[in-house]
């Protein structure tokens, strides 16, 4: 897959690559770049099948190390630069290389006296192929370490398609960020990066480089509507907005189609384990969907999504496989089933068990994101002797909404009574300012 990307780099070499900082580096400044990273490997010893972390933001130097390290066939670990858990997931992949880079596109590089074997990793270099580690978000548990054949992941680019001139918004760590820029990158298309990523600058970005793709999260989207700053800006270029990497919130795909009705919605669908799966959305404010294309299949059991991908993992590093024993990955998604179109529920390990009945915190979370002063919100379940659990709601009122009103409490109660089932309705509300979300823009499920 190498070869196939170097062919596109060729023949595109006075077309702009990627845009970083306010500046455009061509492809042929790109392959430079990538030239320089090879002899940097061959000059500090960092052999095929070692591991190599990369703590970075999207950046010409970053994207042309990765590529060398592809070439190098090394096994990739792609890290957020600011994360707090770089640490601790540099433990569990045991990093033996470590890069880290700044705003400047400058570096560190250091080494780790790291000896540390493991059978996936064996495998790799058995392959005599690239590899990568990719870790889940956290959001729901400890971080895992999925272990990718990297070939595998990189077959689906294999083809030229049209690059709509796109926004890189997903982080370097996910893998949604990683397949943007491979994606743009193998049709000779521009990656534009962007450090900051609150709804003003994004908009702003959008006017400036006339983007055409939004790929972003239901979190961010929902921000971006709450911030109201998308009309200070011409935002006309813009053509599609992708969203995936957790559950949609339906008021917010309303809300979304409402202020934007001449740009198309697509759910996407994708797991660190599988990586991204073609999709085909019902219509652009429907979170009914088809899933697959080549190379994957699904099937559903017991109201639960199990996939089977050619792309799939090795398996992780820090957890037991969970695949079943025909190769069915169990994705603990929970899914409703309308021909051939799925609606994803939610994690079935995020489902609240109120005496007996299943509630989902992403339906109530949706009905009470409908309340023009309810900034965010997380809900949650508490243990309950009589019940076994009750649905809680930690909510950020809007900064023109005061959590002193007395009725306020009893407002949304009410609301809530209006829309949902008397099970669903929240016992217990708490106020917040706390951010309800973690650094890429997802709902955090441990925040309670």
């Amino acid at each position: 897959m190498i070869n196939y990307f170097n062919e596109v780099f060729q023949s595109n070499v006075d077309k702009p690559a990627v845009l970083f900082n306010n500046t455009v580096f061509t492809y042929k400044e790109l392959i430079a770049s990538i030239d320089n990273w090879r002899q940097f490997l061959r000059n500090h010893s960092i052999f095929s099948g070692e591991t190599v972390a990369v703590k970075a933001d999207f950046s010409n130097e970053a994207i042309a190390l990765i590529f060398a390290l592809i070439e190098n066939k090394s096994i990739i670990i792609p890290l957020n630069v600011s994360s707090v858990d770089n640490a601790n997931k540099l433990l569990i992949s045991s990093a033996k290389h470590i890069f880290t880079f700044f705003d400047d596109d400058s570096f560190e590089y250091d080494v780790n006296s790291s000896n540390f074997s493991h059978e996936f990793y064996n495998e790799l270099n058995r392959r005599n192929t690239p590899g990568i580690v990719l870790f889940s978000s956290g959001s729901s548990g400890m971080p895992k370490a999925a272990v990718h054949d990297l070939n595998k992941l990189l077959l689906k680019f294999n083809s030229k398609k049209l690059a709509l001139r796109t926004l890189n918004f997903l982080l370097f760590d996910h893998w949604g960020g990683l397949n943007t820029m491979f994606h743009i990158l193998s049709c000779g298309g521009l990656v534009i990066t962007c450090r900051d990523r609150n709804p003003s600058f994004i908009c702003n970005l959008i006017e400036t480089y006339s983007i055409q793709l939004l790929p972003a999260s239901p979190t961010f989207l929902k921000l971006l509507l709450l911030s109201g700053v998308y009309e200070k800006y011409n935002l006309g270029s813009l053509q599609m907005i992708t969203y995936g990497t957790e559950p949609m919130p339906e008021s917010t795909l309303l809300k979304l189609k409402q202020v934007f009705p001449d740009i198309k919605l697509l759910q996407t669908y994708g797991l660190i384990e599988l990586g991204v799966m073609h999709t085909k959305s019902k219509s652009d404010d429907s979170l009914w969907m088809k899933i697959g294309g080549d190379g994957y299949s699904h099937r559903v059991v017991d109201g639960l999504l199990e996939i089977k991908a050619e792309s799939a993992m090795l398996g992780y590093l820090n957890a037991e496989s969970p695949f079943t024993h025909d190769g069915w990955f169990k994705t603990n998604d929970s899914v409703m089933v309308e021909g051939e179109y799925l609606k994803i529920l939610g994690r079935q390990s995020e489902l609240i068990n109120v005496g007996g009945d299943k509630v989902f915190p992403q339906e109530i979370e949706s009905v009470i994101l409908e309340l023009d002063f309810v900034k965010d919100v997380l809900v949650y379940g508490e243990s309950n002797s009589l019940v076994g659990n009750i649905v809680c709601a930690k909510i950020q009122l809007t900064e023109n909404s005061s959590q002193e009103h007395l009725n306020i409490k009893s407002e949304i109660k009410k609301y809530c009574r209006s829309k949902l089932s008397p099970f669903k309705v929240p016992v217990k509300i708490i106020f917040t300012k706390e951010d309800l979300v973690n650094s890429r823009f997802k709902k955090n499920r441990l925040n309670k």
